[in-house]
């Protein structure tokens, strides 16, 4: 079941990102849809809102999918996303699914990648 999960989280995120957010929600998202970044307003139409616009304002970002981790209803994905003008970020999303594998919550963490570091490690 977690494999399911961790796919259903990467694909639902890939889809929103890339620019069919209706589409993530209509395959991915459960009954209700609990959201608890403050940018984005709760339930499935503000997600869809917040994408959509995100793919209008910056059709050029990309993402790679650093970590996926599941444990019992929760899957965390830890992502690099770089945006236009090379404005890089390291997101920590949170997941919790239902008894049907579809996503129901979602928690968020966003950094942004400073330009100098005290040390080389990456941040993803």
């Amino acid at each position: 079941m977690s494999e399911i999960r961790k796919n259903n989280a990467v694909n639902f995120y890939r889809t929103a990102y890339e620019g069919n957010p209706k589409k993530a929600v209509e395959l991915y998202v459960g009954a209700e849809y609990i959201q608890h970044n403050p940018a984005v307003a709760n339930g499935e139409k503000g997600f869809i809102e917040y994408f959509e616009r995100m793919q209008k304002e910056y059709p050029d970002k990309s993402i790679t999918f650093v970590r996926v981790i599941a444990e019992g209803d929760l899957v965390a994905l830890h992502t690099h996303q770089v945006w236009p003008g090379n404005d890089q970020y390291v997101t920590m999303d949170f997941f919790r699914f239902d008894e049907h594998d579809k996503i129901v919550e979602h928690w968020d963490a966003i950094q942004q990648i400073p330009l100098t570091s005290a040390n080389k490690n990456k941040m993803y």
